[in-house]
């Protein structure tokens, strides 16, 4: 299943708190041209068949096929530099770490 960092959370809370989204409204993530990579958007609720991530205080609605893909990934936000000079925080899609063995 995939992960969701603290930092990705707090990004996703803030979103969804500054456009204002109704209680269980959260973040897309979809895959309208597959070949084109993903696509995030907000959303006020998943769509019907949208797989739903909850935790952290956020929500995550995630297509049948995108839940396949990012199974074993995890969502964080990492700063990139801006055409502008300055930082810009994106989502990123990243390995999940896996834990050693024993």
């Amino acid at each position: 299943m995939l992960a969701i960092t603290d930092t990705a959370a707090e990004a996703i809370k803030t979103l969804t708190a500054d456009a204002e989204l109704p209680d269980g409204g959260g973040l897309r993530i979809s895959a309208p041209d597959p070949e084109q990579g993903l696509e995030l958007s907000l959303a006020g609720q998943p769509a019907p068949e949208d797989v739903v991530l909850g935790g952290n205080g956020v929500s995550v609605f995630l297509e049948p096929v995108v839940a396949q893909v990012l199974d074993d990934k995890v969502l964080d936000v990492q700063p990139v530099s801006g055409a502008d000079g300055g930082q810009e925080l994106r989502f990123a899609i990243g390995v999940q770490e896996q834990p050693p063995e024993a």
